[in-house]
């Protein structure tokens, strides 16, 4: 779509970052973001003060706008001219052993440790008896009582 194709209330409507959008795609290369926002004002017509109060919102919304990509020295662009390389680096198999084999030795030591918890263990502090004892001192109240009371 050509910016000069769309009609003034049209682009009233648009926010910002579409309009740069389209001035980008139309454009075909980067641009600085002050020559860019000026573009975007002058396709809207808005005063030259314009671009002094609302430089730094511009900025804030290319910056979360995933269609744009800020490049080296200021330069903006469309996300979609650039490809990014993903590096994954191989980590070594001798590594991966190496941590497994200190992950057993961890797990020989907790395993000693709750061996040793056994042995404060009271085994009288399990009496069952004490839960009827526990019981004789209950009350039940029934609630048409209460309320004659």
């Amino acid at each position: 779509m050509n910016l000069k194709d769309i009609s003034k209330e049209e682009l009233e409507t648009m926010s910002y970052d579409e309009i740069a959008y389209l001035v980008l795609e139309q454009n075909g290369k980067k641009m600085k973001l002050l020559d860019l926002f000026k573009k975007v004002c002058k396709a809207l017509d808005l005063p030259e003060e314009t671009v002094e109060d609302r430089i730094a919102d511009f900025f804030e919304l290319l910056s979360i706008n995933k269609k744009f990509v800020l490049l080296k020295n200021g330069y903006w662009d469309l996300a979609t001219n650039h490809v990014q390389d993903i590096v994954v680096e191989d980590e070594e198999d001798d590594t991966v052993s190496e941590e497994l084999n200190e992950d057993e030795e961890d797990d020989t030591d907790i395993e000693d440790e709750e061996d040793d918890d056994d042995i404060f263990y009271d085994s009288s502090m399990d009496d069952d008896d004490d839960d009827e004892d526990d019981l004789k001192d209950l009350v039940v109240i029934d609630e048409d009582e209460q309320n004659q009371e």
